[in-house]
């Protein structure tokens, strides 16, 4: 593995240094085709405005998702930012975080390229995750309002579709959503009436499990994807293969204690001590074989993720970047339990089910 001194000078001269002009020129020629881009084509765009996803060539394998450990960015104005964005992609292969990520998967970034993929921003109205196979055998589709980053970055409680595998509904969960990430400048506010309603119809929620079930065929097995919907209807961003572990029953001594409900996030079934953490500074509190208890469920825990026996949060759903890692390293996860950091105990014995998405503890 790179040593962290090479790795940071690698980074902060991708950073700095200008971008050859033989590689700038076609950069700029996919700029202009990209915000010169009418709504007929690719989808609609408010005012012209750019995105560059990472696409590392070790993203999106089986056990290897890397959901979260790298940058994109979205709503880039000019090709000022638009640069920037390219060289900050480029340079978060060789970020702590990510190193950290590779090392546990006995990967090297020097072995592999960070491609990018330049795209016009879609006027998302509503966007979401989907997962094509459940423990239970059914699919899943997760929602919010706006630009899906929300729900990626664990800030929302997203609402939750169940459908059988032959595309019918069977349960609608709505969610707390109560902010939405904009197509340009920053979050607004939803109103508590419209962030507790679901954001989708039944056949909305029908025609993305189509969309799960044709993303099968092209990763041949379960998996998971990312969508938005626009003006001119749903449209699929992502989709990546999915990790499936089967339920396993709670044990009879657990059924008698006090219980929270959630979204199923992770795998499997998990106890330890509860480790109630209100911010990322308090992460080194966090033993190993503790059940994390926190707010929001971001990316930024997949560190802890190694030495924990769960984690359980306020925010976040089944589709956001951690539970896909959690999912990876079969770490039992429930997110978006109401009130987790206020009703159980610090150092109280837990116990977290991943798959039926609920958590129990006993002081």
């Amino acid at each position: 593995m790179v040593a962290r001194r090479s790795a940071l000078k690698i980074k902060l001269d991708l950073l700095q240094s200008p971008v050859d002009e033989e590689i700038a020129k076609p950069l700029e020629q996919a700029w202009s085709a990209v915000t010169s881009t009418s709504d007929s084509d690719v989808g609609r765009t408010r005012g012209s405005l750019g995105v560059v996803r990472s696409s590392a060539l070790v993203e999106d394998r089986a056990g290897s998702s890397f959901a979260g450990q790298f940058e994109s960015f979205l709503g880039l104005e000019n090709q000022i930012d638009y640069f920037t964005a390219i060289r900050s992609c480029w340079a978060a292969l060789w970020a702590t975080r990510a190193l950290r990520y590779m090392a546990t998967h006995d990967l090297d970034p020097a072995d592999t390229a960070m491609g990018l993929i330049v795209q016009p921003l879609v006027e998302a109205k509503i966007s979401g995750g989907g997962l094509s196979r459940t423990a239970d055998g059914n699919m899943l589709v997760s929602a919010t309002w706006g630009l899906g980053s929300a729900i990626a970055q664990g800030e929302v409680v997203p609402d939750r579709y169940r459908l059988s595998r032959n595309g019918d509904l069977l349960e609608v969960a709505a969610g707390r959503k109560f902010h939405a990430v904009g197509c340009a400048h920053g979050t607004t506010s939803v109103a508590r009436a419209e962030a507790q309603e679901p954001c989708l119809g039944a056949e909305q929620v029908r025609e993305l499990g189509d969309h799960l079930r044709a993303a099968e065929e092209v990763v041949q097995g379960p998996a998971e994807i990312e969508w938005c919907l626009d003006d001119d209807g749903i449209k699929l961003l992502q989709a990546r293969p999915l990790h499936v572990e089967s339920a396993v029953s709670a044990d009879e001594v657990w059924e008698q204690h006090p219980r929270l409900r959630g979204h199923p996030a992770g795998v499997g079934w998990g106890t330890g001590r509860a480790c109630v953490v209100n911010c990322e500074c308090e992460l080194s509190r966090v033993n190993p074989g503790d059940i994390l208890i926190t707010q929001v469920a971001g990316p930024a825990l997949a560190g802890v993720l190694p030495r924990v026996a769960g984690v359980v949060a306020e925010l976040g759903g089944s589709t956001s970047h951690l539970a896909s890692l959690a999912r990876e390293r079969g770490v039992p996860m429930v997110l978006g339990v109401l009130d987790a950091t206020g009703e159980i105990p610090e150092g109280s014995t837990v116990a977290v089910d991943g798959v039926a998405g609920i958590v129990r503890w006993m002081d």
